[in-house]
């Protein structure tokens, strides 16, 4: 690509504008893409979005803000979809244009519920994208704190190097630091998981445990994704690096963490109905779990704690007998 890459970020929640914020750092021109277009009214007015992050000020100079996908994803040859996984196909479904040739990161942190994929597996299966036009954006880093402008590290994976630089470049900031990775598939599937295990610790909050019990899931949960990700993909890779493990503390301890939250409401004796609809977010960490239960019908891998996360979001089991029995599989 002779020219400089043009970018699009699809998506209006907290990640999208994390993102947003990230890329107007350094970049003379991005589009933007919402749905609601209340939102783009009010972003163009005030500066910042009403719903998500109100305290990013954003150079509106800087943003070409549409409701049209098509309108992006034309546009642009780097396109961020940062948008709920569960939400996902509704959104490609209003695709008139191809896809073909552009180069798709993902800063979704979930499975596809149509296809049981993560969004990389999907863009390839579903839209015949080759792996090397196909990237992740992964933490530790909360949407959160990069609006705080508090030091911050992602990890940009990608088959292609030289793709996976030219997006870490335009994120990399005063107080973002990046690093890339050639792990497509273990780092979303880790980016997945984590938020069953942030659950699974919200639940543990929610109950009464202490900081003593939450150490023990946390240590069980990374060895549990590593046994997890190699059955899937087996590659030589450090479960202990930031991508891994880093983003699984962050997410299993933060407050800014939806699904810990989620999981502490669900804990606290909540229905998941009423939990959803007292937080106003997603927690992917919900829809995450019945997809990674129903993976690992296949792949049989070691798994406890999403096996008790499954029984008592899906399966209507009280919470405090599941992770009573819980306690005697962790070590």
């Amino acid at each position: 690509m002779n020219e400089s890459p043009k970018f699009a970020v699809i998506g209006g929640g907290s990640w999208a504008t994390a993102i947003a914020k990230m890329l107007c750092v350094n970049l003379s021109e991005i589009v933007w893409y919402m749905r609601n277009e209340s939102a783009i009214e009010h972003l163009k007015a005030h500066k910042h979005n009403p719903n998500y992050l109100s305290s990013v000020e954003f150079d509106t100079h800087k943003l070409k803000l549409t409701s049209d996908i098509n309108e992006a994803v034309e546009y642009a040859d780097y396109i961020i979809f940062a948008i709920p996984s569960a939400f996902l196909s509704g959104e490609l479904a209003k695709l008139k244009v191809s896809l073909k040739g552009k180069v798709i990161f993902s800063a979704i942190k979930g499975i596809v519920p149509e296809t049981f994929l993560i969004v990389g597996e999907h863009f390839h299966r579903e839209f015949d994208i080759p792996y090397h036009n196909i990237g992740v954006i992964t933490g530790p880093c909360h949407a959160e704190e990069v609006a705080l402008e508090r030091l911050s590290y992602l990890t940009i994976a990608c088959g292609d190097s030289d793709k996976a630089k030219i997006m870490a470049g335009v994120l990399a900031g005063n107080y973002i630091k990046t690093k890339i990775s050639d792990d497509i598939i273990g780092t979303e599937y880790a980016a997945m998981l984590k938020n069953i295990y942030a659950i699974a610790a919200g639940i543990a909050h929610g109950l009464g445990y202490g900081d003593n019990f939450q150490s023990v899931i946390m240590s069980n949960a990374i060895r549990e994704m590593k046994r997890f990700i190699r059955k899937v993909h087996k590659m030589k890779r450090n479960i202990n690096n930031s991508a891994y493990l880093g983003d699984l503390l962050v997410t299993g301890y933060s407050v800014f963490s939806r699904n810990r939250m989620f999981g502490n409401m669900i804990g606290k004796g909540y229905t998941v109905q009423a939990a959803m609809m007292e937080m106003s977010m997603v927690a992917e960490g919900y829809y995450a779990v019945k997809s990674a239960y129903k993976l690992n019908q296949e792949y049989q891998a070691k798994t406890p704690i999403i096996d008790a996360v499954y029984e008592i979001l899906y399966e209507g089991k009280e919470a405090k007998k599941v992770f009573k029995k819980l306690t005697e599989k962790l070590d």
